[in-house]
């Protein structure tokens, strides 16, 4: 039997015929996406009232970006992902671009993270570096595979590209997406295939830099060493550098085993600062208590095993790297923010995957899980 002609435009475009995407993935996805939008009008609907006079306030803009978002993820499933050999190295530069525009921005709370989009709301050019950075790193790798245990190879494009991001991301100050991109950079680099022997060089030369920053950066020691001393000790400033954190350990353990019941919590009101973004998780687990908190880490990691899972079936390196890049860095993130609302690290402002408030950040992230299923879809 011969299969019916199909127009080479249909072939080339968005609505071509193509193999199935990875179903479970696709399932985590949606299941993050609709858990988030469902908790941040929770999380969100008492301050969005106060601030606002709108309890919607925070969930209806982020309603249209998560609907754009997951379209974005459809068109990044139907196109080859190998089309990003050609745009890593023109995302990196742009992404430095606006980190470097950024920096003369106003600050708000203390940092300098957000451009201002006129009509469109605000742009963080953190997200599109991490995009950027995986893109470059898979790019790289995927081309010199075999040479990935030489220093030349293996360490100094790296070193140079994540130098130039983490400066300039540690001048808004953005301390955690800074570990989050080095974190990236590293997993990346060790799959890819850098020497071992490297890695340990690499610290060495992280603690140089540290010392470097400090110097040349005086104005990060207060900021940081603030961090710090409220980690260790938050309620020797309860008013002050420490209030934010007494209050999330407040509503996490108000929670209990199963939570005071969606939309209950008591702390969303005006007592945890930002609830809506960096602390969501916190008012998570006062509703849902700590089967809903086990819930979402399960959520979180079956997407990291998953995305692992497709890694290990990719049709080239650069697909699987791709996918790694993309499901570390959620996993990463995901790590590191319920870290921070439990004081398990210094408080450091970064927000929780899928939950927490903030537009472009979901797009991004939708659209990299486009790419994610484009890659499993196997086309070579």
């Amino acid at each position: 039997m011969h299969r019916a002609a199909v127009p080479a435009r249909a072939r080339r475009g968005l609505l071509r015929p193509l193999p199935a995407m990875d179903l479970p993935f696709l399932i985590l996805v949606l299941t993050l996406v609709g858990f988030g939008l469902v908790m941040l009008y929770s999380a969100s609907s008492a301050v969005a009232l106060y601030r606002r006079g709108d309890a919607w306030a925070y969930v209806r803009p982020q309603l249209l970006y998560a609907a754009m978002g997951i379209g974005a993820m459809w068109a990044a499933s139907r196109v080859d992902y190998h089309i990003y050999h050609k745009l890593a190295w023109p995302l990196l530069a742009l992404s430095l671009v606006l980190l470097v525009v950024v920096l003369f921005m106003p600050e708000y709370n203390g940092c300098k993270r957000w451009l201002v989009l006129p009509g469109l709301g605000t742009l963080q050019p953190s997200e599109i570096a991490k995009f950027a950075v995986v893109l470059v790193f898979a790019h790289i790798i995927s081309l010199n595979h075999s040479r990935m245990e030489s220093f030349a190879v293996g360490v100094v494009p790296f070193a140079l590209v994540l130098g130039a991001v983490a400066v300039l991301m540690l001048l808004e100050p953005h301390l955690s997406g800074t570990v989050l991109i080095l974190g990236i950079g590293a997993v990346l680099m060790f799959v890819g295939g850098t020497g071992l022997r490297w890695f340990v060089l690499a610290g060495v030369g992280g603690a140089g830099a540290i010392g470097a920053a400090i110097i040349i950066m005086p104005d990060l020691v207060p900021y940081a060493a603030s961090r710090l001393s409220s980690w260790l000790d938050p309620f020797a400033d309860p008013l002050g550098d420490g209030h934010q954190t007494i209050q999330s350990l407040y509503a996490i353990g108000s929670g209990g085993a199963v939570g005071l019941g969606l939309g209950n919590s008591r702390q969303k009101h005006l007592f945890v600062p930002e609830p809506q973004n960096d602390f969501i998780f916190s008012i998570l687990c006062e509703e849902l208590g700590f089967v809903g908190a086990c819930a979402v880490i399960l959520l979180f990691s079956l997407l990291l095993l998953r995305g692992v899972t497709l890694a290990a079936h990719a049709p080239d390196r650069f697909g699987a790297l791709l996918v790694v890049g993309f499901v570390v860095q959620v996993a990463l993130q995901a790590v590191l923010n319920i870290a921070v609302v439990t004081n398990t690290i210094p408080n450091t402002g970064i927000s929780l995957p899928f939950f927490s408030s903030g537009g472009t950040s979901l797009m991004m992230l939708l659209g990299e899980m486009g790419i994610v299923l484009s890659v499993s879809r196997g086309e070579t």
